[in-house]
């Protein structure tokens, strides 16, 4: 198993200034599942669904190389469902309904062949459930990394530091670094994550690009690509974590150079994942089309400069 992937796996309802969905497929286990599968030949998905969730969907997953055996079917209940509405600005948006149903409970459940793994990414789940993930594994793997949201900081801050304390990145947004934090430089925030135990945090800004910091005070900057059409955000993270992931788990390059890498291979996941409603343009991307992507994220800050003597 190259990479294990745990994350919810779920319904969606979205309404962005650009239309509306019914019930769609969504997750972070999802998002993420559909991204790494452009990199790593094999991931296992560890999640939990109902029996309304649709078969053909797990189908697909398998056929992208997603292993399903972590995933939890459970007869006779529904499946997570999150409803949102996003504001003019895309940046912001208001959560409407939210129905744990079988995420409530969630025991996760590595399958033996899961716990050797080099390379685990724990999606923005409850810190308890992140822990019961990483106390299964035979031997810690080569490298962990964890998304959470600021929902657990204000809730389980306590498990969420432990957490942190265990894994080798975290990937969160600027103003979750802020609110974990207190510092409002990016910069600080930064250190003062690194000091309660990561070595590499990636802070997301949205449009506004992505930053990579290491505890030698390193620091790598990734633009978001400016795209003429912006549907729906959504997943739009846990895109990037996939991507991200998916290239360091293909190459096993855990070098600051590897993760700047790395960070690019998100940025342009999560640029195609924005221009459809749910995971319907994930599921469509062709590899001459994720080529001209990269290709694009370079041409826009590669330059030649020659400094005066």
């Amino acid at each position: 198993m190259d990479l294990v992937i745990v994350g919810s796996v779920a319904f969606d309802a979205i309404e962005t200034p650009f239309g509306k969905t019914d019930k769609i497929v969504g997750g972070a286990g999802t998002y993420i599942s559909y991204a790494a599968s452009f990199f790593v030949e094999k991931a296992g998905l560890v999640s939990v669904v109902g029996d309304d969730f649709p078969d053909e969907t797990i189908s697909e997953l398998e056929s992208r190389g997603v292993d399903t055996a972590g995933l939890q079917i459970k007869k006779g209940e529904k499946s997570f469902f999150w409803k949102g509405k996003y504001h003019n600005d895309m940046n912001s948006r208001d959560t409407l309904v939210t129905e744990l149903n079988v995420l409530a409970d969630f025991n996760p459940v590595l399958p033996a062949a899961y716990r050797k793994a080099r390379f685990l990414m724990l999606g923005n789940l409850a810190p308890a459930v992140q822990l019961q993930v990483i106390e299964q594994f035979d031997q810690r793997p080569e490298l962990i990394a964890m998304d959470t949201m600021n929902f657990w900081m204000d809730s389980a801050l306590d498990d969420l530091k432990k957490v942190i304390s265990k894994v080798d990145i975290i990937t969160i947004n600027d103003e979750e670094a802020r609110q974990l934090t207190g510092e409002y430089s990016l910069v600080k925030a930064a250190q003062k994550v690194l000091e309660m135990g990561p070595k590499y945090i990636v802070i997301k800004k949205g449009e506004n690009g992505a930053l990579l910091f290491d505890r030698n005070k390193q620091v790598f900057f990734a633009p978001a690509l400016p795209l003429e059409e912006v549907f729906d955000p959504t997943g739009a993270g846990d895109s990037f974590a996939g991507g991200f992931m998916g290239q360091i788990a293909s190459t096993r390059d855990t070098s600051f150079e590897g993760l700047k890498r790395a960070v690019i291979m998100g940025s342009a996941t999560a640029s195609f994942c924005v221009e459809k409603f749910g995971v319907e343009r994930l599921q469509n991307i062709t590899e001459e089309e994720f080529d001209e992507r990269v290709s694009a994220f370079v041409n826009l800050t590669q330059f030649d400069i020659t400094l005066a003597e």
